[in-house]
């Protein structure tokens, strides 16, 4: 039997040890007997027989099975150039199947995506790794088929395999791209919806099995497989939303946010406590939403990962949305019906660290690829999560691109970043001798540093009108700083520094509070350090930490006083501003991401009231320049009286651009109403009511200031004018100017 392929060749492809498999499979010109001829050659596992077809005419020659494996080869000597075949498999069972060969098919991924991708700037990597619908011109004709990417330099051998191949890792062996560390191949015929991962051979001949990192779409939980999806034909309609967005400088725009979990907002009880999915969801987000007025809503994490528990922050798919909820255009349509209703979408993105699981990122080709090798540097112990390696140019171009994906193909309007302290720090939640310095001694991490810096300037310039946040709990300087000036270039930061301080005195009896006056007024000495939002979220109300409700000291009464002024000096305040689902009700339970929440509790006024009051505050904060024109800019604030920690009050202004926005407000932290409480104004006039949190609509007892007082020339906290107030207990007023 005549063949021109060496045993050694034959071996290493049963073997699956060839990087690249194409030199020897497929269709190739070659000479026979010194003549020009054509050979095919395939492997075939399972079959007994095989041929190869020509498409144009249907003429079929037959290949020598040159090893029982199902190696086989066919010398066309009929032929002398390469022309458009198919290949014929026949089975012990009678059966047989003719299909495309992958091999013959040139590099979807061409020198420039390579290049880009190790420099770490191809920013719409994720139109070339993955999988991904292609065509090729093939007999006169367009012939479909689904080209698959991934990165895996340490690999031995890499194959796609799924439910079309039966999980076979023999059947499409990639070809390695030169040294870019990028394997791929085309496979006709297939379709989206099927399932897939890759098949990697470590040096050691060990197999491991892993989800695409660049999937659009993966099967539901506990399963593990990603999906072929295409992301393309879905119509938007939310035009208007994003032309007026990219004109928006949102330091100087209210912005108010609905923090939410999109797994427990709202469940099917009726049909076993079922999710709802995206499209279900956004009516009903929508109408809460405008119901109280919020400009935006942040969801908890919606990108892939395994473990509900997690909430969505141990993710293991960068571009997928949760499957638990519908596919990826049934976001899309969530994300549009929001717009279009004129409500922004900010998601949790977590690129500070990943979990360990066996289909994820973690030793993804059998080595330390997308983390440090060296745990004092790759993993998170508090987390039992791995940390990614942002010096190398392919993570960083993953994790940036990952980002850019959400705000061009899904129409985000910002992320928030997770952990970005632990990101900043090298010894982050680390002992001495457990971290590893940088390169000048320090503990500042250069590289995830520089990261973010990029992050943010890239992000910003693609797509102006979005906005990233930075939950960072230190005193880093900075944060949100343009890059241009040494900054990290994040739009806003969340103030731990206020939330901790404020739930810290929230928290202590009355009578005591007193003696805790600073923590309230200290949070204002640096207020403008950062452009920050006022954040009470989820990780306020889990843990064993109880929902706000519940950290409020005093009877049943006092208790929703206090949560009512907790919320209205929160708006009152400079600062953008941001609660967490449940929280605006004043829901007793601490949240549990396994259930919907306690809607019920709406059927009592105490309930009622907390969320008429949230209602009320977003409309004053929407439609009053004082409280947002200048909420990053120190010309917005000033005190009035911050020095009266024995009566427990505290008085400030808030300014807007015109000279006529004022508004003033006043705090009473003590049960005990002041009745004729003298305080300070700015100028002469009429100071109307525009806000008490001890309205009988919220469940308060109703002390008010019938709508208002005028002023008195009378000089009183170094003002040349004063008003006579009475001073609801546990409660905030707030007063408008007027001539």
């Amino acid at each position: 039997m005549d063949q021109l392929i060496k045993k050694e060749a034959i071996e290493a492809i049963i073997k699956t040890d060839h990087h690249d498999p194409f030199q020897i499979l497929g269709m190739h010109e070659t000479e026979y007997k010194k003549k020009p001829t054509v050979v095919v050659r395939a492997f075939l596992p399972d079959s007994i027989k095989a041929e190869v077809v020509d498409v144009v005419n249907g003429e079929t020659f037959a290949m020598n099975r040159l090893h029982d494996a199902g190696f086989y080869e066919g010398i066309i000597t009929s032929r002398k150039q390469v022309f458009a075949y198919r290949l014929k498999s026949h089975y012990p069972n009678g059966a047989s199947a003719e299909f495309y060969d992958s091999y013959c098919f040139l590099p979807t991924i061409g020198e420039t995506d390579r290049y880009l991708f190790n420099e770490g700037n191809h920013h719409q990597i994720y139109e070339k790794l993955g999988a991904h619908i292609r065509f090729f011109d093939y007999a006169d004709s367009k012939l479909g088929g689904i080209s698959f990417g991934v990165w895996a330099p340490n690999a031995k051998r890499v194959s796609v395999v799924g439910d079309f191949n039966g999980w076979d890792g023999r059947r499409h062996v990639m070809r390695s791209l030169g040294n870019s560390g990028i394997w791929e191949i085309f496979i006709p015929g297939l379709q989206t919806g099927q399932n897939y991962k890759f098949e990697i051979k470590m040096q050691s001949g060990v197999l491991i099995e892993k989800a695409d990192p660049y999937a659009f779409y993966a099967e539901v939980r506990p399963k593990t497989a990603s999906k072929i999806y295409d992301l393309s034909g879905y119509e938007w309609k939310d035009e208007s939303w994003l032309h007026n967005r990219a004109g928006k400088d949102w330091k100087r725009e209210p912005v108010s946010i609905f923090e939410c979990h999109l797994g427990s907002f709202m469940r099917k009880l009726e049909e076993g406590n079922r999710f709802m999915t995206y499209r279900e969801l956004a009516p009903l987000i929508v109408d809460y939403v405008k119901k109280l007025g919020y400009t935006h809503v942040e969801l908890l994490p919606v990108t892939e990962h395994p473990l509900d528990m997690s909430w969505g922050y141990q993710v293991t798919g960068y571009f997928a949305p949760t499957s638990r909820f519908g596919s990826p255009k049934d976001f899309m349509y969530f994300v549009d019906y929001l717009h279009q209703e004129n409500i922004g979408v900010i998601l949790d993105w977590v690129p500070a660290h990943f979990p360990k699981d066996g289909h994820g990122l973690a030793q993804f080709d059998g080595t330390a690829l997308y983390e440090h090798s060296d745990p004092r540097q790759g993993e998170h112990k508090d987390w039992a999560t791995l940390i990614f390696n942002f010096g190398r140019n392919e993570v960083k171009n993953f994790l940036i691109s990952s980002a850019l994906f959400w705000f061009e193909k899904y129409h985000i309007d910002g992320i928030r970043v997770d952990a970005v302290a632990s990101m900043l720090y090298l010894d982050y939640s680390r002992k001495a001798g457990e971290w590893v310095p940088n390169r000048y001694g320090g503990r500042e991490n250069l590289e995830a540093i520089e990261f973010l810096k990029y992050l943010n300037s890239i992000s910003q310039e693609k797509h102006p009108g979005i906005m990233t946040i930075a939950e960072e709990s230190t005193a880093f300087a900075g944060v949100s700083k343009p890059c241009s000036e040494g900054g990290l270039g994040f739009t806003f930061k969340w103030n731990m520094g206020w939330m901790n301080d404020t739930l810290t005195y929230f928290q202590k009896d009355p009578i005591y509070r007193k003696y805790h006056h600073n923590n309230l007024t200290f949070p204002l000495i640096y207020a403008f350090h950062e452009h920050f939002i006022y954040v009470m979220s989820h990780d306020e109300v889990v843990h064993g930490k109880g929902n706000l409700i519940n950290k409020m000291p005093g009877d049943f009464w006092q208790k929703f006083a206090n949560l009512r002024l907790l919320f209205s000096m929160m708006w009152a305040m400079p600062g953008k501003k941001l609660l967490f689902q449940g929280t605006d009700f004043g829901q007793w339970n601490e949240w549990n991401s396994n259930q919907s929440l306690d809607w019920h509790l709406l059927e009592f006024d105490s309930h009622s009231g907390v969320q008429r009051l949230i209602a009320h505050l977003n409309h004053l904060y929407r439609t009053e320049p004082s409280l947002f024109q200048k909420d990053c800019d120190s010309s917005g604030f000033e005190w009035i009286d911050f020095q009266d920690g024995e009566s427990s009050i505290i008085s400030w202004v808030r300014k807007g651009d015109s000279h006529d926005d004022l508004t003033i407000y006043v705090a009473n932290f003590t049960p005990v109403p002041r009745f004729g409480f003298r305080l300070g104004v700015p100028r002469e006039g009429f100071y109307k009511e525009i806000l008490n949190s001890d309205s009988e609509m919220y469940f308060g007892s109703n002390i008010g200031n019938f709508g208002g007082r005028w002023s008195e020339p009378q000089e009183w906290m170094y003002r040349s004018h004063s008003i006579v107030i009475d001073l609801p207990p546990l409660s905030l007023v707030g007063f408008k100017f007027s001539q």
